[in-house]
Order: structure tokens, then C-alpha cells, then sequence
């Protein structure tokens, strides 16, 4: 009689417990990264009134008769499910999507507890906590490599206060571009001013090769390619592509023709018969004094039909003192105003057997055809002369964070249908910076470089790869910027198509000194700072600790809690690797408690506990039916 009411007080005693752990669970249904628990019932030792027998012969076996003794709460388990993720308006609160747990430390880091609430914030000092004033532990920066490493022990997460940046001085500048092949081109320059003597005037500095440009390279005011023929041999009339030109009404005409050997003005033929038939607007007969002149460059010309306007015996129209010159405008022009006699000049296209009148190229020089009177300020002018260019510019810095804008002019110089297309380049900042170039043009690159490409368009290499930069501003003397202008026979960087000229990306790694403005977290828990100057990158990096059985941690009050010996050690890392979750910021993770289902346990517990009740109250009844048979 007495095992019913012992067992009715178990079954009392366990069901408050119950109670007990449901209500905790109720009472936490708003706290941040709780995770609720459940009581785990277990009968108690039973009593033993007769053992089990097995079958002997005809009599079978018999079972054991055992009356249970009550109940008792084996285990409270609790359990790690995931927590809705409610989004804030904070963007230092942090919800973990996954398994694992956050660190913090009471004491400066000598011991650890665990948490799921990412309800953080920065204190005073600077120092990343939660709401129990734990410090949040994972990895800062190291402000000599600018790199947070994970591999590390961990440490307290502590940002200072007004945290600023220094400023980078800048090491590359990275170059994405396409350099035209075409022989239609939007972007262009004209050819170098020269005086009468070819050499070039009013540069402003900028590197200029003395002998010109190749004129089989330049292309008209419209931006079309003269694409010239080279002559294939010496013997006048065989070949290449250029222009008559006649001073004397076409009686006596002279021969411009293009070759891509020469590196400076030839003639020949002097007072031989040229072979060539001259242009239907002169006079029709053969010429019985020619001279060819082979030009190679834009000087090479300049200086050819100098010759033949001002100083070759053989030209009855020649004027001395004329001059012959580019102007600023890349425009070949002939003047005479100090000139002994007047000038008639006749222009026309070269065509014979050999060579296919180019008509882009003649016509740019039939406008020097006319009267110049001796003495007279006017000048004919052929049409522009221009060479395919493209610029691009970046902002450098140097040490102290001062801003200077770099800029890189390029310049065709060359093609070949077997060596592919060469173009120059030079650097230029503005003064007082300098860049070793020469004397008082010293933040200007010369001699200019070279940069190659092979017939695919592909970058065959360039011959400056970096700059000395010294600002003149009390900042670092010498800064080394590297010119990356991409991979050698790779399309990466700066390539050479039949597309126009442009650049795609443009980018170098220097920055000013700046403020801390705002710290956001990403998915791997790293505190991005963002700066006044427009910089970004990570300040620090929270730790995450994972455990073999999440269920062996020990609650520890204010959302924390234990390694105990059934937990396992902890395996500290980052978030979204080894298994463990991702971190959202500005989120935070609710409650796991199903409130419905609480409510429900609720009821279950109250009746069980009522049925308990009812046990002893019958047990008693019992009892007193026993004490009344005396009676």
C-alpha cells in the first residue's frame, strides 16, 4: 500500500520538475538566441516479486513480476534547433544561420563562454561586447601586413575609437586598354610642328623621335589610314606608293615615293628619264629631268619637298628661301614670303604598273597646289597629317596621401604584316612632381617607352616597366610605381585589335589617410570599416567555437554558457567553414520555444500531475478502509 503513495509523491516530484522546466521555457519565449528544454521522464528501480522462469517439459516459462516504484527526471536535454532570424536596425547585431557559437571572455580572455545571442555593440574603450559587458573574441587586424589572420590565436575584438588609416602611397598602376589596329580610328593627334629644318618645335617637354613619324602609319583629318605601299626596290618608278609633285607647269615633275627601309631622304635618278608617265593634268609628255625621292618618315617628306622647291638645280621652278614646315595643326605647309621668285605647284597621285594610285593619301596633299607669290604672307597647306594616339590617366599617391594624376599618352609608331604594331608611351604628372625625365621637364617620362604587340594583337612587351616618382612635397623621394600594363603574349592588359581605342579599367592601390566612418559585418563575421577616403577593408574577424555534443554545455546564465566534459572542446574557426553556420548581420536569432507547444505540454504536465494527486488520495482512501476493519 505504502509503494502507491511513494510512488504517486515520484510521480509528483517529477511532473513539478516538468513544470518547472516548461515555465523557464514560457518565460524565455522573447530571449535572444535561447534554446529551449525538455524534461526527460524515466521510471525508478522496480521491485522484484518473483523472477522469470523458462519452460520446463509440458509447463511453459513465466514472466517476472516487478511493480514499478514511481518516476523520476532522468535528463533535461536541451535542444539546438535553429531560432527564426529577425532582422534590426542595428548593424552590429549578428545572427548565427547554422551550427556553432560566438565567444566571449569575462577576463581579458583567460577563460571563454559561449553564446548565441549576437546582440553586440562597442563600448567606450572601443571594445566589441555583449550585453553581460563580455568581450567579443576573434582576430584584429595586423598593421603591418593590413591582413586578419584566422590562423591566429584568438584575442579581444577592439576597435579604438576614431581609428584613421595612413595613407598608401601607390606601387602599380594597372592598365585594361585596347590600342587600335584599324585603319578607320576616332582618336588621333596631329604629326609633330617642325621648323624649316624638320626639327620639332613646341613640344611642352613631351619625348618626340628627330626624324619623325611614319608616314606609313598616319592617317588623314578624317582619321583614315594613308596605309602606304613601300617602294620594293632603287630603280625610280618601281614602286611605292606617293604623290607627283611639279613646280614648272608639269614640264618637270619629281617623284615622292613611300618605302619602309629608309631611315632618312634619298634621291636618285637626278637628270634620267623616270620611267613614269606624269599626270593627266600636266602636260602629257614624258619628263626628260625626274628625280625620285624615297621618304620613309613625315621629316623624310618635309625635308624632300624642300629640296625640290627650294634648292635642287634640276627644278626650273625652284624658290629659294621658301620654307617648308609642319604647323601645329599636323598640316604640311609651303611658304614663300622670303622666297626669291613665285611658286606654281601642281599635286597628283603616282600611278604606273607598280603601284595603285592611293587616293587617301593624295588627295590629303592636293591643297598644297597653287600660286604662292615670292614675298607674299600667305602659305598652302595640305590636310592634316595625324597619328593614332589614346591617352589615360589615374590619380597616384604618394606617402603623405597627396593626390597626383598621372596621365599615359600613347602613340603609334610602327606596323608590319609580320611583326606586328609598335606604339610609344610616356608618363607625365604635373609639376613640381618629377619622374627623371630631362631638364625643366623633369614630371615628364624621356626617353618615351615602347610597347609591342605580335600579330594576333596580343602584348609581345614594353620597355619601362615603372616610374620613379618623387612628389617635391616633403612626401617619400623615389616612390617606386610599377606599370602593369598586363601578361607578356597574353590579352589581360592592353591588346592591339581592329577595335577602337579605349580603355576598359584602369586602377592603382595607393589611398589617402582617412577617417573611420562605419563598421558593417559580412557573412564570415569580418568587421568591414569603411573610411573618409573612400577605402574599405577588414578591421577584425569574429571567432565561432564549435562542439562535438552542443547538448553537454552548461547554461550559465545572461545568454552564455559552459564547456563541461560531455561538451567536448571547443573547434574555434570562421564562420561558413568546418560545418559551421554563417553569420547575418544587422539580425539577430529569437527564441526557439514553440510557444503553441509549450501550452500544450502544459496541459499534459497539469494532468499528470493531477493523476499523481488522485494516486495518493486513493492510496490514503485505501488505508483508511484498512484501519476500519478493527473497528
Amino acid at each position: 500500500m505504502l509503494k502507491s503513495l511513494f510512488a504517486g509523491v515520484t510521480g509528483l516530484q517529477s511532473h513539478q520538475i516538468a513544470m518547472d522546466v516548461e515555465s523557464n521555457n514560457i518565460a524565455n519565449v522573447n530571449t535572444i538566441g535561447y534554446k529551449y528544454s525538455r524534461a526527460n521522464f524515466s521510471d525508478l528501480l522496480a521491485q522484484t516479486n518473483q523472477i522469470a522462469t523458462a519452460p520446463q517439459g509440458s509447463l511453459g516459462g513465466k514472466n517476472a513480476v516487478q511493480v514499478g516504484l514511481g518516476t523520476s527526471i532522468n535528463s533535461i536535454t536541451r535542444i539546438h534547433s535553429q531560432g527564426s532570424i529577425q532582422n534590426t536596425d542595428k548593424n552590429t547585431d549578428v545572427a548565427i544561420q547554422g551550427d556553432g557559437f560566438f565567444i566571449v571572455s569575462p577576463d581579458g580572455g583567460n577563460t571563454y563562454k559561449y553564446s548565441r545571442s549576437g546582440d553586440f555593440k562597442f563600448d567606450a574603450a572601443g571594445n566589441f561586447v555583449d550585453n553581460n559587458g563580455f568581450i567579443v573574441q576573434g582576430w584584429s587586424r595586423d598593421l603591418d601586413t593590413g591582413l586578419v589572420d584566422s590562423t591566429a590565436p584568438i584575442s579581444n575584438i577592439q576597435i579604438p575609437p576614431g581609428l584613421t588609416t595612413p595613407a598608401q602611397p601607390s606601387s602599380e598602376v594597372v592598365v585594361k586598354a585596347n590600342l587600335s589596329a584599324s585603319t578607320l580610328i576616332t582618336q588621333y593627334s596631329p604629326t609633330y610642328e617642325t621648323d624649316a629644318a624638320g626639327v620639332p618645335i613646341n613640344t611642352n617637354g613631351m619625348p618626340v623621335p628627330i626624324n619623325g613619324e611614319d608616314m606609313g602609319v598616319m592617317f588623314n583629318a578624317s582619321g583614315q589610314a594613308f596605309s602606304l605601299t613601300s617602294a620594293t626596290g632603287t630603280v625610280p618608278g618601281t614602286g611605292g606608293d606617293g604623290i607627283f609633285i611639279s613646280t614648272d607647269g608639269g614640264v618637270t615633275y619629281a617623284e615622292f615615293r613611300y618605302t619602309s627601309t629608309l631611315a632618312d631622304v634619298t634621291t636618285t635618278g637626278t637628270g634620267v628619264a623616270g620611267g613614269a608617265v606624269p599626270p593627266a593634268q600636266t602636260s602629257g609628255a614624258a619628263s626628260t629631268n625626274a628625280d625620285v625621292y624615297y621618304f620613309n618618315s613625315t621629316k623624310d617628306l618635309q625635308l624632300a619637298i624642300t629640296d625640290w622647291t627650294t634648292a635642287n638645280v634640276l627644278n626650273p621652278g625652284t624658290s629659294v628661301g621658301a620654307t617648308v614646315t609642319y604647323n601645329a595643326q599636323g598640316k604640311l605647309q609651303i611658304s614663300n614670303a622670303a622666297g626669291a621668285t613665285d611658286l606654281s605647284i601642281n599635286v597628283a597621285g603616282i600611278t604606273d604598273a607598280a603601284t595603285v594610285k592611293n587616293d587617301i593619301f593624295t588627295s590629303n596633299f592636293l591643297t598644297l597646289g597653287g600660286n604662292i607669290v615670292a614675298g607674299s604672307t600667305s602659305a598652302k597647306q595640305s590636310q592634316a597629317v595625324n597619328a593614332a594616339t589614346h591617352s589615360a590617366s589615374i590619380d597616384v599617391f604618394d606617402s603623405l596621401g597627396s593626390k597626383h594624376t598621372l596621365k599615359i599618352d600613347f602613340r603609334k609608331q610602327s606596323s608590319s604584316a609580320t611583326a606586328g604594331v609598335t606604339w610609344s608611351y610616356t608618363v607625365s604628372v604635373p609639376k613640381p612632381a618629377d619622374i627623371g625625365g630631362v631638364a625643366p621637364y623633369e614630371n615628364i617620362l624621356n626617353p618615351a617607352g615602347l610597347i609591342t604587340f605580335d600579330t594576333t594583337g596580343a602584348l609581345a612587351g614594353y620597355s619601362v616597366p615603372a616610374i620613379d616618382f618623387t612628389g617635391n612635397n616633403g612626401s617619400t623621394p623615389n616612390q617606386s610605381i610599377n606599370l602593369n600594363f598586363g601578361t607578356i603574349n597574353g590579352f589581360d592588359g592592353i591588346t592591339s585589335f581592329d577595335n577602337p581605342s579605349g580603355t576598359s579599367g584602369i586602377s592603382q592601390d595607393g589611398f589617402p589617410g582617412g577617417d573611420l566612418v562605419g563598421i558593417r559585418i559580412d557573412q564570415s563575421g569580418t568587421l568591414v570599416g569603411s573610411f573618409s577616403n573612400g577605402r574599405s577593408f577588414g578591421l577584425a574577424q569574429i571567432g565561432m567555437a564549435k562542439f562535438a555534443n552542443n547538448e553537454g554545455l552548461v547554461s550559465d546564465g545572461g545568454n552564455v554558457y559552459l564547456q563541461s566534459a560531455n561538451s567536448g572542446d571547443p573547434i574555434i574557426g570562421t564562420a561558413a567553414t568546418a560545418g559551421r553556420g554563417f553569420m547575418q548581420a544587422s539580425s539577430l536569432e529569437a527564441s526557439n520555444v514553440d510557444l503553441s507547444k509549450s501550452l500544450t505540454n502544459l496541459i499534459i504536465i497539469q494532468r499528470g500531475y493531477q493523476a499523481n494527486a488522485k494516486t495518493i488520495t486513493t492510496s490514503d482512501t485505501l488505508l483508511e478502509t484498512l484501519l476500519g476493519i478493527k473497528r
